[in-house]
Protein backbone atom coordinates (compact mmCIF):
# COMPACT_ATOMS: atom_id res chain seq x y z
CA UNK A 1 0.00 0.00 0.00
CA UNK A 2 1.27 3.46 -0.88
CA UNK A 3 0.36 6.94 0.35
CA UNK A 4 -0.10 10.40 -1.08
CA UNK A 5 0.38 13.44 1.16
CA UNK A 6 -0.90 16.96 0.69
CA UNK A 7 1.54 19.00 2.73
CA UNK A 8 4.71 21.05 2.67
CA UNK A 9 7.58 19.21 0.95
CA UNK A 10 10.63 18.99 3.19
CA UNK A 11 9.03 20.07 6.45
CA UNK A 12 9.10 17.98 9.61
CA UNK A 13 5.60 16.61 9.32
CA UNK A 14 6.10 15.25 5.83
CA UNK A 15 9.60 14.01 6.71
CA UNK A 16 8.37 12.08 9.75
CA UNK A 17 5.48 10.53 7.84
CA UNK A 18 7.75 9.63 4.93
CA UNK A 19 10.17 7.92 7.32
CA UNK A 20 7.28 5.81 8.62
CA UNK A 21 6.37 4.53 5.14
CA UNK A 22 7.96 1.59 3.37
CA UNK A 23 7.52 3.34 0.03
CA UNK A 24 8.12 7.09 -0.21
CA UNK A 25 4.75 8.80 -0.63
CA UNK A 26 3.83 11.16 -3.42
CA UNK A 27 3.77 14.71 -1.98
CA UNK A 28 1.47 17.40 -3.36
CA UNK A 29 2.41 20.88 -2.17
CA UNK A 30 -0.27 23.04 -0.59
CA UNK A 31 0.53 26.07 -2.82
CA UNK A 32 -0.25 23.97 -5.89
CA UNK A 33 -3.58 22.94 -4.38
CA UNK A 34 -4.44 26.51 -3.40
CA UNK A 35 -3.64 27.82 -6.88
CA UNK A 36 -6.14 25.38 -8.35
CA UNK A 37 -3.72 22.95 -9.98
CA UNK A 38 -5.24 19.70 -11.15
CA UNK A 39 -5.08 17.13 -8.37
CA UNK A 40 -3.70 13.87 -9.68
CA UNK A 41 -3.93 11.20 -7.00
CA UNK A 42 -2.30 7.92 -7.88
CA UNK A 43 -4.95 5.19 -8.03
CA UNK A 44 -5.01 2.90 -5.02
CA UNK A 45 -3.10 5.22 -2.70
CA UNK A 46 -4.33 6.46 0.65
CA UNK A 47 -4.47 10.25 0.84
CA UNK A 48 -3.25 12.05 3.95
CA UNK A 49 -4.03 15.75 4.29
CA UNK A 50 -1.37 17.47 6.40
CA UNK A 51 -0.97 20.97 7.77
CA UNK A 52 -0.15 23.95 5.54
CA UNK A 53 0.82 25.90 8.63
CA UNK A 54 4.61 26.21 8.27
CA UNK A 55 4.62 27.25 4.61
CA UNK A 56 4.81 31.03 4.14
CA UNK A 57 3.72 30.76 0.51
CA UNK A 58 0.66 28.75 1.49
CA UNK A 59 -0.15 31.25 4.23
CA UNK A 60 -0.07 34.11 1.73
CA UNK A 61 -2.40 32.21 -0.58
CA UNK A 62 -4.75 31.38 2.29
CA UNK A 63 -5.14 34.80 3.88
CA UNK A 64 -3.39 37.24 1.57
CA UNK A 65 0.15 38.61 1.43
CA UNK A 66 1.79 40.03 4.51
CA UNK A 67 3.96 39.17 7.50
CA UNK A 68 3.15 35.55 8.47
CA UNK A 69 3.29 36.55 12.15
CA UNK A 70 0.50 39.11 11.82
CA UNK A 71 -2.77 38.56 13.65
CA UNK A 72 -5.87 38.55 11.49
CA UNK A 73 -7.13 37.11 8.26
CA UNK A 74 -8.51 34.01 9.95
CA UNK A 75 -11.91 34.24 8.30
CA UNK A 76 -10.34 34.51 4.84
CA UNK A 77 -7.88 31.73 5.72
CA UNK A 78 -10.74 29.45 6.70
CA UNK A 79 -12.83 30.21 3.63
CA UNK A 80 -9.89 29.53 1.32
CA UNK A 81 -8.86 26.43 3.24
CA UNK A 82 -12.32 24.86 3.26
CA UNK A 83 -12.76 25.58 -0.44
CA UNK A 84 -9.52 23.68 -1.04
CA UNK A 85 -10.74 20.85 1.18
CA UNK A 86 -13.89 20.61 -0.93
CA UNK A 87 -11.77 20.31 -4.09
CA UNK A 88 -9.68 17.61 -2.43
CA UNK A 89 -12.81 15.80 -1.29
CA UNK A 90 -14.16 15.80 -4.84
CA UNK A 91 -11.22 13.69 -6.04
CA UNK A 92 -12.90 10.58 -4.66
CA UNK A 93 -9.64 9.48 -3.03
CA UNK A 94 -9.47 7.17 -0.03
CA UNK A 95 -8.67 9.47 2.87
CA UNK A 96 -6.78 8.95 6.08
CA UNK A 97 -8.52 12.07 7.38
CA UNK A 98 -11.80 13.26 5.93
CA UNK A 99 -11.80 16.79 4.47
CA UNK A 100 -15.22 17.69 5.89
CA UNK A 101 -14.15 16.63 9.38
CA UNK A 102 -10.96 18.68 9.14
CA UNK A 103 -13.17 21.67 8.30
CA UNK A 104 -15.17 21.18 11.51
CA UNK A 105 -12.05 20.85 13.64
CA UNK A 106 -10.78 24.16 12.30
CA UNK A 107 -13.95 25.97 13.38
CA UNK A 108 -13.87 26.10 17.18
CA UNK A 109 -17.53 27.04 17.43
CA UNK A 110 -18.73 24.14 15.27
CA UNK A 111 -16.33 21.72 16.95
CA UNK A 112 -17.43 22.74 20.46
CA UNK A 113 -21.11 22.38 19.50
CA UNK A 114 -20.51 18.94 17.98
CA UNK A 115 -18.64 17.68 21.03
CA UNK A 116 -21.24 19.09 23.41
CA UNK A 117 -24.13 17.53 21.49
CA UNK A 118 -22.36 14.15 21.71
CA UNK A 119 -22.04 14.41 25.49
CA UNK A 120 -18.29 15.05 25.48
CA UNK A 121 -17.34 17.21 28.48
CA UNK A 122 -16.26 20.67 27.27
CA UNK A 123 -15.84 24.06 28.93
CA UNK A 124 -18.96 26.22 29.05
CA UNK A 125 -19.16 28.42 25.94
CA UNK A 126 -20.44 31.98 26.11
CA UNK A 127 -22.82 33.32 23.46
CA UNK A 128 -21.11 34.73 20.41
CA UNK A 129 -19.43 38.12 20.82
CA UNK A 130 -18.26 40.61 18.22
CA UNK A 131 -16.42 43.16 20.35
CA UNK A 132 -14.81 43.77 23.72
CA UNK A 133 -17.92 45.54 24.98
CA UNK A 134 -20.09 42.55 24.03
CA UNK A 135 -17.60 40.23 25.71
CA UNK A 136 -17.82 42.11 28.99
CA UNK A 137 -21.61 42.13 28.76
CA UNK A 138 -21.71 38.37 28.19
CA UNK A 139 -19.32 37.81 31.07
CA UNK A 140 -21.46 39.97 33.39
CA UNK A 141 -24.67 38.24 32.29
CA UNK A 142 -23.14 34.83 32.98
CA UNK A 143 -21.37 35.98 36.15
CA UNK A 144 -18.11 34.75 34.66
CA UNK A 145 -14.89 36.49 35.69
CA UNK A 146 -12.38 34.34 33.80
CA UNK A 147 -12.57 33.31 30.15
CA UNK A 148 -10.47 32.10 27.27
CA UNK A 149 -11.01 34.17 24.13
CA UNK A 150 -10.04 32.19 21.04
CA UNK A 151 -10.00 33.10 17.35
CA UNK A 152 -12.67 30.91 15.78
CA UNK A 153 -10.25 29.52 13.20
CA UNK A 154 -6.88 29.75 14.93
CA UNK A 155 -4.38 27.07 15.85
CA UNK A 156 -1.26 26.68 18.00
CA UNK A 157 -2.72 29.18 20.53
CA UNK A 158 -2.22 32.00 18.00
CA UNK A 159 -4.35 34.93 19.16
CA UNK A 160 -5.67 33.15 22.26
CA UNK A 161 -6.28 35.43 25.23
CA UNK A 162 -6.67 34.23 28.82
CA UNK A 163 -8.72 37.02 30.40
CA UNK A 164 -9.60 37.52 34.05
CA UNK A 165 -11.33 40.35 35.85
CA UNK A 166 -11.52 41.28 39.51
CA UNK A 167 -12.96 43.77 41.99
CA UNK A 168 -12.21 47.43 41.53
CA UNK A 169 -11.96 47.20 37.77
CA UNK A 170 -8.89 44.97 37.82
CA UNK A 171 -8.22 43.16 34.58
CA UNK A 172 -5.47 40.98 33.16
CA UNK A 173 -5.08 39.40 29.74
CA UNK A 174 -2.34 36.85 29.05
CA UNK A 175 -1.56 36.17 25.40
CA UNK A 176 1.20 35.67 22.85
CA UNK A 177 -0.14 38.62 20.82
CA UNK A 178 2.10 41.69 20.73
CA UNK A 179 0.35 44.99 19.99
CA UNK A 180 2.86 46.82 17.80
CA UNK A 181 2.83 50.01 15.68
CA UNK A 182 2.39 47.67 12.69
CA UNK A 183 -0.66 46.08 14.30
CA UNK A 184 -1.06 42.93 16.40
CA UNK A 185 1.45 40.15 15.79
CA UNK A 186 1.86 36.68 17.22
CA UNK A 187 5.11 36.01 19.01
CA UNK A 188 6.77 33.19 20.92
CA UNK A 189 6.74 35.25 24.12
CA UNK A 190 3.70 35.27 26.36
CA UNK A 191 2.90 38.71 27.80
CA UNK A 192 0.28 40.39 30.00
CA UNK A 193 -1.99 43.40 29.45
CA UNK A 194 -3.41 44.95 32.60
CA UNK A 195 -5.22 48.09 31.45
CA UNK A 196 -8.78 47.98 30.19
CA UNK A 197 -7.86 50.16 27.25
CA UNK A 198 -5.10 47.77 26.22
CA UNK A 199 -7.26 44.67 26.67
CA UNK A 200 -10.13 46.24 24.74
CA UNK A 201 -7.80 47.07 21.84
CA UNK A 202 -6.51 43.52 21.86
CA UNK A 203 -9.93 41.85 21.80
CA UNK A 204 -11.32 44.28 19.23
CA UNK A 205 -8.33 43.54 16.97
CA UNK A 206 -9.18 39.84 17.07
CA UNK A 207 -12.97 40.11 16.82
CA UNK A 208 -13.49 40.77 13.08
CA UNK A 209 -12.41 37.23 12.17
CA UNK A 210 -14.79 35.64 14.70
CA UNK A 211 -14.32 34.63 18.31
CA UNK A 212 -15.09 31.60 20.43
CA UNK A 213 -15.24 32.32 24.16
CA UNK A 214 -15.16 29.70 26.91
CA UNK A 215 -15.34 29.91 30.66
CA UNK A 216 -11.88 29.40 32.14
CA UNK A 217 -11.65 25.96 33.76
CA UNK A 218 -9.09 26.02 36.59
CA UNK A 219 -6.55 23.32 35.78
CA UNK A 220 -4.65 20.92 37.98
CA UNK A 221 -1.06 21.76 38.75
CA UNK A 222 2.10 19.99 39.80
CA UNK A 223 5.28 21.52 41.21
CA UNK A 224 3.88 25.00 40.75
CA UNK A 225 3.04 24.52 37.06
CA UNK A 226 -0.43 24.16 35.56
CA UNK A 227 -0.87 21.26 33.18
CA UNK A 228 -3.00 19.65 30.53
CA UNK A 229 -2.59 16.68 28.20
CA UNK A 230 -2.23 16.26 24.46
CA UNK A 231 -3.57 12.82 23.66
CA UNK A 232 -3.30 11.33 20.18
CA UNK A 233 -6.13 8.98 19.24
CA UNK A 234 -5.48 6.63 16.33
CA UNK A 235 -8.22 4.41 14.90
CA UNK A 236 -10.35 5.09 17.97
CA UNK A 237 -7.64 4.19 20.50
CA UNK A 238 -5.79 6.67 22.71
CA UNK A 239 -2.22 5.70 21.83
CA UNK A 240 0.08 8.59 22.78
CA UNK A 241 -0.02 11.17 25.55
CA UNK A 242 2.20 14.04 26.59
CA UNK A 243 1.85 16.28 29.63
CA UNK A 244 2.22 19.99 28.86
CA UNK A 245 3.09 22.25 31.79
CA UNK A 246 3.51 25.99 32.18
CA UNK A 247 3.77 28.78 34.73
CA UNK A 248 1.16 30.77 32.79
CA UNK A 249 -2.21 30.05 31.22
CA UNK A 250 -0.95 28.69 27.88
CA UNK A 251 0.74 25.28 28.03
CA UNK A 252 1.71 25.03 24.34
CA UNK A 253 5.27 23.78 24.10
CA UNK A 254 6.30 26.38 21.51
CA UNK A 255 5.21 29.15 23.91
CA UNK A 256 7.58 28.12 26.65
CA UNK A 257 5.64 25.15 27.98
CA UNK A 258 7.54 22.03 28.96
CA UNK A 259 6.80 18.34 28.85
CA UNK A 260 5.81 17.05 32.27
CA UNK A 261 6.01 13.73 34.06
CA UNK A 262 3.31 11.46 32.66
CA UNK A 263 3.88 8.83 35.34
CA UNK A 264 3.33 11.42 38.08
CA UNK A 265 0.12 12.59 36.42
CA UNK A 266 -1.15 9.02 36.12
CA UNK A 267 -0.38 8.47 39.79
CA UNK A 268 -2.25 11.65 40.73
CA UNK A 269 -5.27 10.57 38.68
CA UNK A 270 -5.24 6.97 39.87
CA UNK A 271 -5.97 4.10 37.53
CA UNK A 272 -9.68 4.90 37.39
CA UNK A 273 -9.05 8.55 36.64
CA UNK A 274 -6.47 7.74 34.00
CA UNK A 275 -8.84 5.34 32.25
CA UNK A 276 -11.55 7.99 32.35
CA UNK A 277 -9.17 10.58 30.87
CA UNK A 278 -8.38 8.35 27.90
CA UNK A 279 -12.05 7.43 27.47
CA UNK A 280 -12.99 11.11 27.20
CA UNK A 281 -10.37 11.56 24.48
CA UNK A 282 -11.63 8.52 22.60
CA UNK A 283 -15.19 9.81 22.95
CA UNK A 284 -14.12 13.12 21.41
CA UNK A 285 -12.34 11.32 18.56
CA UNK A 286 -15.51 9.34 17.96
CA UNK A 287 -17.17 12.54 16.78
CA UNK A 288 -14.82 12.35 13.78
CA UNK A 289 -15.26 8.73 12.66
CA UNK A 290 -13.63 9.20 9.25
CA UNK A 291 -10.36 10.64 10.56
CA UNK A 292 -7.77 8.02 11.37
CA UNK A 293 -5.99 10.36 13.82
CA UNK A 294 -6.91 13.35 15.94
CA UNK A 295 -5.02 15.13 18.70
CA UNK A 296 -7.13 15.93 21.75
CA UNK A 297 -6.21 18.66 24.23
CA UNK A 298 -7.56 17.40 27.53
CA UNK A 299 -8.01 19.78 30.46
CA UNK A 300 -7.67 18.23 33.91
CA UNK A 301 -9.49 20.19 36.57
CA UNK A 302 -8.25 21.17 40.01
CA UNK A 303 -8.75 18.17 42.25
CA UNK A 304 -7.93 15.70 39.45
CA UNK A 305 -11.55 14.55 39.05
CA UNK A 306 -12.96 16.68 36.26
CA UNK A 307 -12.04 16.57 32.58
CA UNK A 308 -12.94 18.74 29.60
CA UNK A 309 -11.86 18.72 25.98
CA UNK A 310 -10.35 22.07 25.07
CA UNK A 311 -9.51 21.38 21.43
CA UNK A 312 -9.60 18.62 18.83
CA UNK A 313 -6.70 19.01 16.40
CA UNK A 314 -6.73 17.64 12.88
CA UNK A 315 -2.93 17.87 12.72
CA UNK A 316 -2.11 17.11 16.34
CA UNK A 317 0.48 14.37 15.81
CA UNK A 318 3.71 16.40 15.65
CA UNK A 319 5.24 15.06 18.87
CA UNK A 320 8.87 14.16 18.07
CA UNK A 321 10.39 11.44 20.18
CA UNK A 322 7.11 10.37 21.77
CA UNK A 323 6.28 6.66 21.61
CA UNK A 324 3.00 4.91 22.22
CA UNK A 325 1.52 4.14 25.61
CA UNK A 326 2.33 0.72 27.10
CA UNK A 327 -0.34 -1.83 26.39
CA UNK A 328 -1.68 -0.04 23.30
CA UNK A 329 -1.33 -1.08 19.68
CA UNK A 330 1.19 1.76 19.29
CA UNK A 331 3.50 0.77 22.13
CA UNK A 332 7.06 1.68 21.15
CA UNK A 333 5.96 3.43 17.94
CA UNK A 334 5.99 7.13 17.13
CA UNK A 335 2.74 8.78 16.09
CA UNK A 336 3.47 8.53 12.37
CA UNK A 337 4.55 4.90 12.32
CA UNK A 338 1.50 4.03 14.42
CA UNK A 339 -0.78 5.68 11.87
CA UNK A 340 0.82 3.87 8.94
CA UNK A 341 0.47 0.56 10.80
CA UNK A 342 -3.16 1.31 11.63
CA UNK A 343 -3.94 2.28 8.05
CA UNK A 344 -2.45 -0.93 6.71
CA UNK A 345 -3.78 -3.33 9.33
CA UNK A 346 -7.27 -2.00 9.93
CA UNK A 347 -10.16 -0.70 7.91
CA UNK A 348 -9.17 2.76 6.74
CA UNK A 349 -11.89 5.44 7.07
CA UNK A 350 -13.28 6.41 3.68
Amino acid sequence: MTFTVIGTPGDRRVAFFTAACDVEPQVIAWPDVLRGAELTIEPGTLLRIDSPGEDAEADALLRGPGDPSRVGGGARWYATFTAALERIGATGARFLNAPDEIAVMFDKRRCHALLSSAGVPVPVALPQVKSYDELRTRMADGRVRRVFVKPAHGSSAAGVVALQTGPGGRIKAVTSVAMTPRGPHNSLRVRSYESERGVAALVDALAPDGLHVEAWMPKASMNGRTLDLRVVVIAGEATHAVVRTSRHAMTNLHLGGARGDLTAVRDALGEGGWRRALEVCEQAAGCFPHSLMVGVDLLVGVGWRRFAVGEVNAFGDLLPGLTGLPGTSAEGLDTYTAQVRAALLRNVPV
